[in-house]
């Protein structure tokens, strides 16, 4: 049979095994169509076995490139003012920790150890030591910098959530910014930060709390 049909000479059996390559097998698109991605039957969910231009290799999945979560809680007390991002802001409560208790350098700093797989902050400073008592939260956070430069990774960017019924994030986001900026040897650009309330419930709601998440990528120096 002609047409749109299959053709007569087409073995059943090599058209299915041809299907199942097809899905095994996927071209990538863009800028990367060079390189074709194939999944074995025994496929180790880490490793991916990469043919590039006509080369065979094994290599990690997260060879290049490595992604962190980090996130932290601290409550509030009366006082001020409020250690939020490495500068002081101007408020009526201030938070209340084992170092300076700024929520936001040490979501950052978990961030980066996790990306490493360093551990956490609590390993590296835990609270049992008593030089950590009111320690100034930029010191660790370079210092987790400085573990994540020495195995070679850099950062590329971060992205930051503080949630915080007050105060209003958004007049002291610029200088968060440059100061993380500072801390971390990168450039603003290279930094989100966005600032959300807790809409009256919850313990940030209540401002009992306030919370902050960040995301970091890292990329092997070259």
């Amino acid at each position: 049979m002609h047409g749109l049909g299959r053709s007569e000479e087409t073995d059943p059996s090599e058209s299915a095994k041809d299907g199942e390559r097809s899905r095994r097998a996927k071209r990538a698109r863009g800028p990367f169509a060079c390189v074709t991605v194939v999944v074995p039957d025994d496929a180790d969910p880490f490793r991916a076995e990469r043919t590039i231009t006509g080369q065979h290799r094994k290599e990690p999945a997260t060879d290049k490139i490595r992604i962190g979560l980090g996130h932290d809680t601290h409550r509030v007390r009366p006082g001020g003012p409020l250690r939020l991002g490495g500068i002081d802001i101007p408020h009526d409560r201030e938070l209340v920790g084992h170092s300076d208790a700024d929520v936001l350098l040490h979501a950052i700093t978990d961030a980066l150890l996790g990306a490493a797989a360093l551990g956490d902050i609590g390993q590296m400073f835990p609270d049992t030591d008593l030089a950590n008592r009111g320690r100034d939260s930029a010191e660790m956070l370079r210092a987790a910098r400085d573990a994540v430069e020495a195995l070679g990774w850099r950062v590329v960017n971060l992205d930051c959530v503080v949630a915080a019924q007050r105060p209003k994030l958004l007049p002291y986001r610029q200088l968060i910014r440059q100061r993380l900026a500072d801390i971390l040897g990168i450039e603003p650009e290279q930094i989100g930060l966005k600032g959300k309330t807790g809409e009256g419930v919850g313990p940030v709601g209540r401002e009992e709390a306030i919370e902050a998440t960040c995301v970091v990528l890292l990329a092997a120096e070259t």
